[in-house]
C-alpha cells in the first residue's frame, strides 16, 4: 500500500514520538541544567504529554497541506471514549472509599496464604487485583493496584531492582488478566462482538491459562525479593481521622458499576462522573484528593496515541496479513511494544476470513506483549502517572522497564502457547 503524504508524515511523528518516550529523562535532566526554561523542558519530560504533543503537530500539518476542513474531519472521525473512559475510571477507582474497600478485599485474600504478612500482601496485590480487572476493567485495576502498592510500599523506599520489576510484573500481569472477560481488556474489546467472543468462550480460550501466569508471575517476584519485602513494615494506609461510612462505599462502587457498564456511551458515563464529582465534593471529608491531573494526563496521552495511531493502519494492516497463524503470535506481542495492542486486534477484526487459530494468536499476541512499554497496553499510563514521582527524576527508564517486564512476558508466552 502507498501512503499518502499525510500518512507518511504521521508514521514519521509517530516513530519520533516513540523515540521521545525513550528521551524523557534527558528533558528532566534539561530542566535541572537550564532553569530559564525548566517547565517547557517538565512538560516534555511528562511521558503522558508525549503523544499529545506530537499528535497536535500532526494536526498542525494537516491544517497547512490538507486544509481546514480535512484536519477537523479527521479529528472529528474519533470519539475519543477510550480517554474519557480512562480518565473518568481512574478518578472513581483513585477515591477513597473504592481504594478502603479494596484494601479490605486484598487484606482479607492475602492473609490466608501462608507467607509472612507483608509477602502476602504484596503477593495479593499482584495476583488478586489484575484478575478483578476483567470485571471492573484493567484501567481501573491498573488504578488500584498502583495506588495500593504506592502507598504501602513505593513509598517506603524499595530498592530499584524492586520497583522495576513490580512495574513490569504489574504493567504484564494487568494485560493479561483482563482477558478473562471480553469487555475488560481493550484488545479484546475490539474483537470480542464482530467475532462473537463471549464470556464462556473467554474463561475457557484465555482466562484460565491467564489465571495461571498472572500466579506465577506474582509469585515469582514475591520469592525472590522476599528478603527486601519481610523487611518493610506492613502499616496500613492513613483513611483519616474518620471511617467511610458503608452507604458512600455503596454509592462509590455504583458509580465505579454505572460507568463500567456504560463504557460505550460517552454521554451517559460521563454524566455519571460528573453526578460522581459532586457527590465526592458534597462529602469531601471522607476523600482523598481526587486524582483529576493523573487523569487528564493519562486521556491526553491515549488520545494523542489514537490520532497518531491512525496513521499507521497502511503498513500494520498488510503486516499481519502478511504473517502466518504460528507467525502472527510473536509479530504482533513484537509489534505491541511500539503501538497500542488495541490497535492491532482492531485492525484484525476489520478482516474477513481469518481462520480461529489466526485470532487466538492475534489476540494472544497482543495482551502478551502488552507489558512491554508505556504505549503498549492503554491502562499502562495510568500506573506511570501514579508511581513515576518514586523513580529516579521523577521518570522511568523505557529500556529498565523492558528489562524487567521481559521474564512474566515469557511466562505468559509459555502460558498462552502450550497450556
Amino acid at each position: 500500500m502507498t501512503p499518502t503524504t499525510i500518512q507518511f508524515i504521521g508514521t514519521a511523528l509517530f516513530a519520533v514520538a516513540i523515540l521521545h518516550t525513550f528521551s524523557t529523562s534527558f528533558f528532566e535532566h534539561l530542566a535541572h541544567t537550564r532553569p530559564a526554561h525548566a517547565g517547557l523542558w517538565h512538560l516534555l519530560g511528562e511521558v503522558e504529554v508525549v503523544f499529545g504533543f506530537w499528535a497536535s503537530v500532526l494536526v498542525a500539518v494537516m491544517f497547512m497541506t490538507d486544509g481546514a476542513s480535512a484536519a477537523i474531519d479527521y479529528i472529528d472521525s474519533y470519539p475519543f471514549i477510550e480517554p474519557m473512559f480512562v480518565f473518568a475510571i481512574m478518578v472513581i477507582a483513585g477515591s477513597r472509599p473504592i481504594i478502603y474497600t479494596a484494601l479490605l478485599g486484598v487484606r482479607f485474600v492475602s492473609r490466608a496464604i501462608p507467607i509472612p504478612e507483608t509477602m502476602g500482601f504484596y503477593f495479593t496485590i499482584l495476583a488478586l487485583v489484575p484478575l478483578l480487572g476483567s470485571f471492573i476493567t484493567e484501567a481501573a485495576a491498573m488504578t488500584l493496584a498502583a495506588l495500593i502498592l504506592r502507598d504501602h510500599f513505593y513509598r517506603n523506599g524499595l530498592s530499584t531492582r524492586l520497583k522495576y520489576a513490580t512495574l513490569g510484573v504489574l504493567f504484564v500481569n494487568i494485560s493479561i488478566g483482563g482477558t478473562l472477560t471480553p469487555f475488560a481488556a481493550p484488545p479484546v474489546l475490539m474483537v470480542a462482538g464482530t467475532w462473537n467472543w463471549g464470556i464462556g468462550f473467554m474463561m475457557l480460550t484465555f482466562g484460565w491459562k491467564a489465571a495461571v501466569a498472572v500466579v506465577v508471575n506474582a509469585l515469582v517476584v514475591t520469592m525472590l525479593f522476599r528478603r527486601e519485602l519481610c523487611a518493610l513494615p506492613v502499616g496500613s494506609r492513613d483513611m483519616g481521622k474518620e471511617t467511610v461510612p458503608f452507604v458512600l462505599v455503596v454509592i462509590h462502587l455504583a458509580f465505579l458499576a454505572m460507568v463500567v457498564v456504560f463504557t460505550h456511551h460517552p454521554a451517559i458515563f460521563m454524566g455519571l462522573f460528573l453526578f460522581f464529582l459532586g457527590v465526592a465534593h458534597a462529602y469531601e471529608r471522607y476523600q482523598d484528593r481526587l486524582i483529576l491531573r493523573e487523569g487528564l494526563l493519562v486521556a491526553f496521552f491515549l488520545a494523542g496515541l489514537e490520532v497518531l495511531g491512525g496513521q499507521q493502519q497502511w503498513w500494520l494492516q498488510p503486516v499481519l496479513l502478511s504473517m502466518k497463524s504460528d507467525q502472527v503470535f510473536f509479530g504482533t506481542a513484537f509489534l505491541t511494544a511500539f503501538t497500542d495492542n488495541a490497535a492491532l486486534t482492531y485492525l484484525g477484526s476489520l478482516v474477513e476470513g481469518l481462520s480461529d487459530e489466526f485470532k487466538y494468536a492475534l489476540v494472544a499476541g497482543a495482551v502478551t506483549g502488552g507489558g512491554l512499554t508505556v504505549i503498549a497496553n492503554a491502562p499502562n499510563p495510568a500506573s506511570v502517572a501514579i508511581l513515576r514521582n518514586h523513580f529516579e527524576d521523577e521518570t522511568i527508564s523505557p529500556i529498565r522497564l523492558v528489562l524487567a517486564a521481559l521474564p512474566p512476558t515469557v511466562v505468559a508466552v509459555l502460558a498462552f502457547r502450550f497450556l
